[in-house]
């Protein structure tokens, strides 16, 4: 038993029950699994090839040209070069899509993966991997691309106005939001805004609590609604149907709204007017018992015949046989007011031409050759063709009555005198609140000028004390003779010199003044780019996803400061998440309407944004307030600036757009840079320019510097030295004019921006071109003077480097500029 147990517990079974496995596994999957023998040529495929693509194994040539002439055409020499890269690389993992072509000559989607094996010294011997077959994957797509496009054909033609909304609920389960995932063309010209992607709130914050109980009654109970109701916020009546759709954890609810507007109004025309006909029957039968009715008459609209009884006649002089047998309205119309005539006119129009009752107040002139005031009370019967018939009605005494109200309105005026210097006196207080409300904001003013500038004071004390003292350390040790240490003291000075650089980067970010670079970008593909570096950046246990839109529109902005500000926003997102989370960066194109464009304060328009999303611990609302303040952090003293937002905050704003925080405290974060969409080609993203020096050296080109500090010329002029261009010096925009109008051959114009003498270095450019036409140009600034260099004002040849600058990066600036073309 002994025995037994030893020779079932060797290695060799041990080995030997693994092949087993190996071959049950390779023999039952689908995937077409492939083993090559780099050194040898030698390709062992597994059954799947024959169930999946046709090709028997006993008639596949075991080499890898067969497997790569498989491969069609327009794919081979990619996947050629993807695996050899592998191979004759470091790697150990490969993966491609291409069309493997089955037997009967068609060819199937597939998705290949391999593994390398290396021997000792790093060479490949084997090469193991799984091909899977995509097609029915891609047909499935493909129909669920046919199936969203009749919805969609469907949801953009129909007239009713529809939307999918997806409920938000707080912790004790009571509907606070909700947000439009889809919307038809129909609901927006109801809206009057694209509201795909938005919570209500954003465009609706004053919206009736009815809305979300109603909404969050349909999502939590699954219980359709149907009902009618009016909406503020779009000063529409709608009759609205809602039920609930998809899994029911997702809280989505679909909206059906049909305006009802007008049949509302039509039904409220009606009842004011019954309201009218009720109050004249009433007003009538209190003017019969006290006496006060004088007079009836009888308008036969489609004659214009205006009969009266005896009584009217004889209250207004009138023959009472012509009353009988009809007068014109004209007749009757000269015994009104002249000051009541055309009220009087429009009135009868107004009633004429909607029916029903009638009520109106005027001064006649009576039998006496007084004016007295009277109220005509009537209504206007149509025949079953809509055409106005009949228009009888009663004249009623009201004279005591408006002497009344005309008491009345004697003591109003009197009480509106009243108010009107009660609002004298408020006013006056109103006035001395806001010089209080002044000196106040002034004062907080001056104190945020303070803590600005005592954290300026505070970071470049710092910064001066490393570079001052590393460069008095350095001149003693050169004078001791100890010049081991030189180097630390070096890299101690410049490391501070860097850190105030980015300081003062920052800090021209928030104020808009940093000098810009905008070029036509393609902000997925910077996302992509950057991916790798922000997970390594926040580790392993935070996962970063990101969801691209497939349609983003260009921007027009500086690429390398985008990718600083994605960088500090992933950074804030990973110091929020202390146990780990998920950070989401995603893409979107956005339309911002006129209300929204007043709330995020720019202008109406397109706009593409970059949105991170975190599942971090969030910000309460005093936070997320002054989360973009210069200096304001919430970490620990000496570990952080509070600058990382506000310089994200000022880079937007200066490339036209804006950046907005959506956070509460622990449901996470998410902050958006809303950047002008750009109308044309992206250009390609990159990321690194190189920097290298050593390049070919110039002969016999010559090249200008202008600048009027002496160390920054001394600087420049020793770098381009040593790599053999000639160079001539001016410290003002005077010498270096007359320079630039002589015969001195200049090849290339290094200058500031800021420089004395009458013209700035972007006028000095602009004249020197008139008489050395594309004269190439750098400008060097460290700040930007936008009326010179700002976005879309440089010409053809023209770059900006902003100070303090790498050597290097000099260098390969400069070089860039002489080989480049006019």
């Amino acid at each position: 038993m002994r025995l037994r147990a030893a020779l079932e517990n060797s290695p060799d079974r041990a080995i030997e029950d693994a092949h087993t496995r190996y071959r049950l596994a390779v023999k039952a999957t689908n995937d077409a699994i492939w083993d090559w023998d780099v050194k040898e040529n030698h390709v062992l495929w597994n059954d799947a090839l024959e169930r999946a693509y046709g090709h028997a194994l006993d008639s596949v040539e075991t080499t890898g040209e067969w497997w790569l002439a498989q491969m069609h055409p327009e794919d081979r020499n990619r996947v050629y070069q993807s695996i050899h890269g592998v191979i004759d690389g470091t790697q150990t993992a490969w993966s491609e899509e291409y069309r493997f072509r089955r037997s009967n000559g068609t060819y199937a989607q597939v998705l290949d993966r391999g593994h390398v094996i290396r021997d000792a010294d790093g060479q490949a011997e084997r090469m193991i991997g799984a091909m899977l077959d995509l097609t029915q994957m891609r047909n499935t797509e493909a129909a669920l691309r046919e199936s969203e496009e009749r919805f969609r054909t469907i949801l953009e033609t129909v007239e009713a106005a529809f939307a999918i909304v997806q409920v938000k609920f707080d912790s004790d389960d009571e509907p606070v939001d909700y947000r439009f995932l889809e919307a038809n063309p129909a609901f927006e010209r109801e809206a009057g805004v694209n509201l795909r992607g938005k919570w209500v709130t954003e465009f609706a914050p004053d919206l009736e609590r009815f809305w979300f109980e109603t909404y969050g009654r349909v999502a939590k109970t699954r219980v359709p609604i149907n009902f009618e109701s009016y909406a503020k916020a779009f000063e529409r009546w709608f009759d609205v149907r809602a039920v609930p759709v998809g899994d029911p954890s997702e809280r989505q609810i679909a909206i059906i709204f049909n305006d009802v507007t007008g049949r509302r109004d039509a039904e409220e025309r009606l009842r004011k007017s019954e309201a009218v006909a009720r109050a004249n029957v009433q007003r009538v039968q209190l003017a019969l018992e006290a006496g006060a009715i004088f007079g009836t008459w009888h308008w036969d609209l489609p004659n214009d015949s205006f009969t009266v009884d005896e009584a009217f006649a004889r209250a207004f002089g009138l023959d009472p046989v012509l009353g009988h047998e009809g007068l014109s309205l004209e007749q009757v119309i000269a015994t009104v007011h002249p000051d009541d005539r055309a009220g009087l006119i429009t009135a009868i129009n107004e009633v004429i031409g909607r029916g029903g009752a009638y009520a109106h107040q005027y001064r006649v002139r009576r039998a006496d050759g007084k004016y007295y005031w009277i109220e005509a009370n009537g209504r206007v019967e149509f025949g079953e063709d809509g055409t106005p018939l009949n228009f009888p009605g009663v004249l009623i005494d009201v004279e005591e009555r408006r002497s009344v109200e005309a008491q009345r309105d004697l003591a109003t005026a009197a009480l509106r005198s009243l108010n009107e210097t009660l609002e004298q006196r408020v006013a006056a207080r109103t006035a001395e609140l806001m010089q209080a409300e002044e000196k106040l904001r002034q004062s907080q003013k001056m104190e945020a000028v303070g803590q600005l500038t005592g954290g300026l004071a505070h970071d470049f004390n710092n910064l001066l004390a490393g570079i001052s003292g590393s460069l008095e350390l350095l001149g003693s040790r050169i004078t001791q003779g100890r010049l081991a240490d030189v180097d630390r003291y070096l890299v101690t000075a410049q490391g501070a010199t860097k850190r105030a650089a980015a300081l003062t980067h920052r800090l021209l970010a928030f104020s808009r003044r940093q000098t810009l670079d905008p070029r036509p970008t393609d902000v997925n593909l910077l996302v992509e780019g950057m991916t790798e570096l922000i997970q390594r950046t926040v580790g392993p246990s935070i996962v970063v996803r990101t969801q691209g839109a497939g349609d983003l529109w260009p921007a027009l902005v500086d690429g390398s400061q985008l990718e600083n500000a994605l960088l500090n926003l992933c950074i804030n997102s990973r110091d929020a998440m202390q146990d780990g989370g998920r950070i989401t960066i995603g893409t979107s194109n956005h339309f911002v309407g006129e209300a929204q464009a007043d709330a995020l304060d720019i202008p109406e328009g397109e706009y593409l944004t970059l949105c991170v999303t975190d599942t971090g611990s969030g910000m309460p609302a005093d936070v997320v307030a002054k989360a973009f303040d210069p200096f304001f952090t919430t970490k620990p003293i000496g570990q952080g600036t509070g600058l990382g937002l506000s310089m994200i905050y000022g880079f937007a704003k200066q490339s036209g757009g804006q950046v907005r925080i959506a956070s509460t405290s622990i449901q996470g974060t998410t902050i958006c840079i809303y950047l002008p969409r750009y109308r044309g080609d992206a250009a390609v993203h990159e990321r690194n320019e190189g920097t290298s020096a050593a390049m070919a050296m110039a002969v016999g080109e010559t090249i200008l510097v202008v600048d009027d500090e002496p160390t920054v010329r001394m600087l420049v002029t020793e770098v381009l030295s040593d790599l053999g261009y000639t160079l001539v010096e001016a410290a003002d925009s005077i010498g270096g004019l007359n320079l630039l109008r002589s015969d001195v051959r200049i090849d290339l114009l290094i200058t500031d921006v800021g420089l004395p003498g009458g013209m700035n270095g972007r006028q000095m450019a602009d004249a020197a071109r008139e008489v050395r036409p594309g004269l190439k140009t750098l400008f060097i600034t460290g700040y930007a003077e936008s009326a010179a260099i700002g976005p879309g004002q440089l010409e053809p040849g023209m770059h900006v480097l902003t100070k303090p600058f790498a050597i290097d990066t000099l260098a390969a600036r400069v070089r860039e500029l002489m080989s480049s073309p006019v």
